[in-house]
């Protein structure tokens, strides 16, 4: 069955140990597909040493409308593989499974694309372009990736107009569910600066705890808000506490403490930077405050493009897909900046896991999906490209 295709691609790519930064030839098999079928590819490196990160962007045809499918080839480590039933690295289909370092997260989604692309090509119903954006820096730092592929275009002149991101949106069945945003995530680490010193001594000494304690009770006081539509409360996690104190008779010179907040459109990286400042200049004493936004919220609002994507879903699965704004960040908060985005794939319970796995079934059927969505996408292009 040609749908099968997306197995097979799906396990050339998965044979490619490519972890964060490293490729290991996984564009090379996603590039040589896509030119096959007649797309335009364009190699993009970006960085330096180290951190150097190899990019992909192909695009069938020039007229708009364009849409994109967005994913990385890169995967997290495998681990302990002496605790995998199988080398991670080299991809095998047992009793219905389909089994290796990233078959959830997320390359049987883009060779399901793929095979889905080359499906309606061949059958003539791409009414405009077809394009892939894919990064090999998803799972690290996200610097030389996504938004550096995304200047390059604007560079260039190159216009997206509606974008789907692969990645594992799932939780349990196939099809249940769509991400049409995300909340924001801002990191901060208070380091409290006190007087090292003997216990018995503390009138010699400054001990930072009872300033990061204030602090840390100032930002857990009460909830930041109650929720946002069509998003979660935001939430606060403290997520370590520390010092550099190995013995039971010191008081430290330091403390410092970490914390992670998911926020929804009710707040912002800079208004939660601002109000972080603040309690650590009235609690924190003499203190460093390192803040990073690794992204902000976003919503695509509910609408034709939306619509196509869950009526798809619904007409090859039967099941009727919730929208949801719920867990981590993905790349898709940068793409929402430059046209509507949703991020749709196959069942995540096993990503990042040993023995990561997904259903066969569900790898061909995620490719019927995104055939399904194609059509329709470029059946409804008018209406969908005037939302």
């Amino acid at each position: 069955m040609a749908l099968e295709a997306a197995l097979d691609l799906a396990q050339d790519l998965m044979r490619c140990r490519s972890v964060t930064p490293t490729d290991d030839g996984a564009l090379d098999v996603l590039e040589a597909r896509l030119t096959a079928a007649g797309f335009i590819c364009h190699r993009l490196p970006f960085g330096d040493g180290d951190s150097k990160v190899d990019n992909l962007y192909a695009r069938w045809g020039t007229e708009a409308p364009n849409f994109c499918f967005a994913g990385h080839t890169d995967v997290v480590p495998p681990g302990d593989t002496a605790k995998w039933g199988h080398d991670p690295f080299a991809p095998t289909i047992e009793d219905g499974w389909l089994m290796g370092r990233g078959a959830s997260d997320m390359k049987s989604a883009i060779a399901a694309f793929v095979v889905a692309a080359e499906r309606a090509i061949e059958a003539g119903t791409v009414s405009g372009s077809i394009s892939l954006l894919i990064t090999g820096d998803e799972e690290g730092p996200a610097i030389h990736g996504t938004t550096r592929v995304l200047d390059w275009l604007e560079e260039q002149g190159e216009t997206i107009d509606h974008c789907i991101v692969g990645e594992p949106t799932c939780p349990k069945t196939f099809g249940e569910m769509v991400k049409n945003g995300r909340r924001g995530s801002l990191n901060a680490t208070l380091t409290v600066l006190g007087t090292q010193g003997h216990v018995a001594y503390p009138h010699l000494a400054d001990s930072p705890f009872p300033r990061l304690l204030a602090f840390m009770n100032a930002v857990t006081a009460k909830p930041l808000d109650d929720g946002y539509e069509d998003f979660d409360p935001t939430n606060l996690e403290i997520t370590t506490v520390d010092t550099d104190n190995p013995v039971e008779n010191l008081i430290p010179g330091t403390a410092c403490a970490r914390r992670n907040i998911r926020f929804n459109p009710n707040h912002s990286g800079e208004s939660l930077t601002h109000w972080l400042q603040e309690l650590a200049e009235k609690t924190a004493g003499e203190h460093e405050l390192k803040i990073r936004v690794s992204g902000e919220p976003f919503l695509t609002r509910r609408g034709p493009f939306t619509d196509i994507i869950v009526d798809a879903i619904g007409e090859e699965t039967g099941v009727e897909p919730i929208l949801s704004t719920t867990g981590g960040t993905s790349d898709a908060r940068f793409i929402t900046r430059h046209c509507p985005v949703v991020e749709f794939g196959i069942v995540g319970q096993t990503m990042h896991k040993i023995d990561e796995r997904v259903r066969a079934d569900d790898v061909v059927a995620l490719s019927k999906v995104y055939g399904r969505i194609l059509d329709r996408y470029f059946a409804a292009a008018p209406l969908v490209s005037a939302s």
